[in-house]
């Protein structure tokens, strides 16, 4: 009875921050494989790469707002998928369903972008907060952004890994937001006069 009663929980916190957060993450999703992408393959000069990074950290809100906003946002991504995992277990006991749908897709994917979307999230926040009100050296915390943008995989890994982290958040993001029904069309009532008396 707990357990049920733990995942209903997660369950409906899962339902509520995703759709707070879905435009935030999709953004730095979207940028952060843009400013990967055109800084290891196609050259992007620093000044566009410096616009792709501003949405990416919030710069535009300010440097003081700088860490807020990235913290923020990347707790939201740690709460969703703390909650998120909390509720595969109960989803596997289920049946499993006759025909691919947009359930079944998020559920496959959860756990295999569990730990890199963990971990990207905890090592930016870790990142930005170190560097803007830590003041510590880049020495110290470039461990940390070696972790973010995977780049223990090469100069050539690096950006795939971005990419495939990037895309996997998109999809979650999209079939998430499918699943809470926000954007399915209510049935409008049929009115009087248009209703068949028996």
């Amino acid at each position: 009875m707990v357990k049920i009663n733990q995942s209903r929980e997660f369950r409906k916190l899962h339902r509520n921050i995703a759709p707070i957060l879905f435009i935030p993450l999709l953004l730095s999703a979207l940028t952060g494989i843009a400013y990967r992408l055109g800084r290891s393959w196609f050259g992007m000069p620093k000044d566009t790469a410096k616009i792709f990074m501003a949405i990416h950290q919030g710069t535009f809100l300010g440097k003081p707002l700088e860490p807020v906003y990235v913290s923020l946002v990347g707790l939201g991504l740690v709460g969703l998928v703390i909650t998120g995992f909390g509720m595969i277990r109960k989803s596997r006991s289920n049946k499993a369903p006759s025909q691919l749908t947009v359930r079944t897709i998020h559920g496959i994917l959860a756990p295999i972008i569990f730990l890199p979307l963990l971990a990207s999230a905890i090592t930016g926040i870790a990142y930005r907060v170190g560097e803007s009100w830590l003041g510590l050296p880049e020495e110290q915390i470039e461990l940390l952004m070696t972790i973010h943008q995977g780049s223990y995989f090469g100069s050539f890994g690096k950006p795939i890994y971005v990419v495939l982290v990037g895309l996997g958040l998109i999809a979650m993001l999209f079939t998430g937001i499918n699943m809470t029904g926000i954007f399915r069309k209510r049935r409008s009532p049929v009115p009087e006069s248009e209703q068949i008396d028996d």
